[in-house]
């Protein structure tokens, strides 16, 4: 199968190249320092291999794709720790496929509050201002 027709068939997949050594599966979370990978060639039996594309799949489309499939599918995919690899982030090549992180998740959570706290900030600061030019 070539990168075109991986990267159409099963999007939720992700190529990096480490070490020279190309390695595809599915991303669990990827920060500054170490990025967790399960790793499809590390799991051993064909029907495994079918499961974890499947669950993969269900990943894929029914999460908002930024929470970590382990996370989404909770006890399920614990049979695929074993396939689980981490790799150094600063030594790693992203060829193709999405990278998940709780980072980002964490970071919008944090924009969203900042936004809402600046908000009222700036209506207490109005309302001062009309009182005081009420008041004079």
């Amino acid at each position: 199968m070539d990168v075109l027709e991986l990267k159409e068939k099963f999007p939720f997949l992700t190529c990096i190249k480490y070490a020279s050594q190309e390695f595809i599966g599915i991303i669990q979370n990827s920060d500054q320092i170490v990025t967790s990978m399960y790793v499809y060639d590390n799991i051993t039996s064909p029907e495994l291999k079918k499961v974890f594309l499947d669950m993969g799949e269900m990943w894929w489309w029914e999460s908002n794709r930024l929470i970590p499939i382990n996370i989404f599918l909770s006890g399920d995919f614990d049979v695929f720790n074993h396939s689980l690899k981490n790799f150094v982030t600063k030594d790693l090549e992203v060829v193709f496929g999405p990278m998940t992180s709780m980072q980002n998740v964490i970071r919008k959570r944090i924009k969203r509050r900042q936004i809402s706290l600046v908000n009222k900030t700036v209506k207490k600061q109005l309302v001062q201002q009309s009182d005081s030019s009420e008041q004079e």
